[in-house]
């Protein structure tokens, strides 16, 4: 295996675990609306999940773990895809914010504050910012 393959199988795998994360939190309240199946499938494309592989995770999203990012904006940008797929049906059910912050902890957030990163992630996706307005306020939350 070359190191480019080597390179490859690791995105692909983390993309997976990424879109496994989304998958469980669509999936909390028992159905995926069909605004979060239209997330999921313009994800899927963005992340380049193949369909057997969507129908795969979406069948069984635990199957792929949560893999941490080293880079702190890279937890940020899947945080970001998250809390937008806990908000595209606009409805935050119990079960929703509970795995939203078990993942968000999966991402490397520490658990004394992740209650109110969430938090803060839920107050910026309702206004509709984009992911550079995101980062910078979540990188500035403390300041």
């Amino acid at each position: 295996m070359s190191f480019s393959d080597l390179f490859d199988s690791e995105f692909k795998q983390r993309n997976k675990g990424h879109f496994s994360a989304i998958v469980r939190v669509a999936l909390a309240d028992g159905t995926v609306a069909p605004e979060e199946k239209n997330f999921l499938d313009k994800l899927a494309t963005k992340l380049e999940i193949s369909a057997s592989e969507y129908e795969e995770i979406l069948e069984n999203p635990a199957i792929y773990p949560i893999n941490p990012p080293y880079l702190y904006t890279q937890r940020l940008e899947r945080l970001y895809d998250l809390v937008r797929m806990v908000r595209v049906d606009h409805q935050l059910g119990d079960k929703q914010e509970l795995v939203l912050k078990k993942i968000a902890v999966g991402l490397g957030f520490t658990p004394s504050n992740v209650n109110y990163i969430v938090a803060k992630a839920l107050s910026l996706v309702d206004k509709n910012v984009d992911f550079d307005t995101f980062a910078y306020e979540m990188q500035n939350m403390y300041k």
